[in-house]
């Protein structure tokens, strides 16, 4: 089973408001990525938030929402708890929040890739730049859960580079997280 992990509780400090719940063609950002999982072949999806509005939004769509009270210590926090309920999984799918364009296409694309190289991690390549939605393997169950700070997976990612395949998606919008006001401007 691979399962979605939708990493949703930051502060949007460099945004200096909630950009989850911005709209980018009348839909609140993060209920673009929701929904685009949803589309998708993820065998079930799990929504870490930390404010209610954004887990409303995860449940309107009925999938499983997880608080996260400690937020504050950065994005691993997120990541562990979503690790945590994905008690069945045999790989984590890692979302960001605020990547609006992320199509159900790109992520099907991305989980027939994982299946059919047998990978243990695959990473998104956007123009050359790597990006987000990863895939890694529930071999690493035990040193994500030991991940801490704002670092998401990237260090276990950069230690296993050579165990990594690499997806290159010509489209770099699809990759595209928003930071800033400037970022929506298109």
């Amino acid at each position: 089973m691979i399962i979605g992990i939708i990493l949703a509780s930051g502060f949007s400090r460099r945004m200096k408001k909630d950009k989850l719940l911005l709209e980018v063609e009348g839909i609140p950002i993060i209920e673009r990525v929701i929904k685009a999982c949803r589309e998708s072949n993820l065998d079930e999806i799990i929504l870490t938030y930390r404010r209610k509005e954004v887990a409303n939004i995860g449940e309107k769509y009925n999938i499983k929402t997880v608080y996260n009270e400690n937020a504050h210590l950065g994005q691993s926090e997120g990541m562990k708890l979503g690790v945590k309920e994905a008690k069945e999984a045999s790989a984590y799918m890692f979302f960001v929040g605020d990547q609006p364009f992320i199509t159900s296409d790109l992520i099907n694309r991305l989980i027939g890739e994982y299946k059919k190289n047998k990978s243990e991690i695959l990473v998104p390549f956007y123009k050359g730049n790597r990006g987000m939605p990863t895939i890694i393997s529930s071999n690493y169950k035990d040193e994500l859960l030991e991940i801490t700070g704002d670092k998401g997976a990237r260090n276990l990612v950069n230690k296993y580079i050579h165990k990594a395949d690499k997806f290159f998606v010509e489209d770099d919008r699809l990759g595209m997280d928003i930071d800033t006001i400037e970022d929506l401007v298109l």
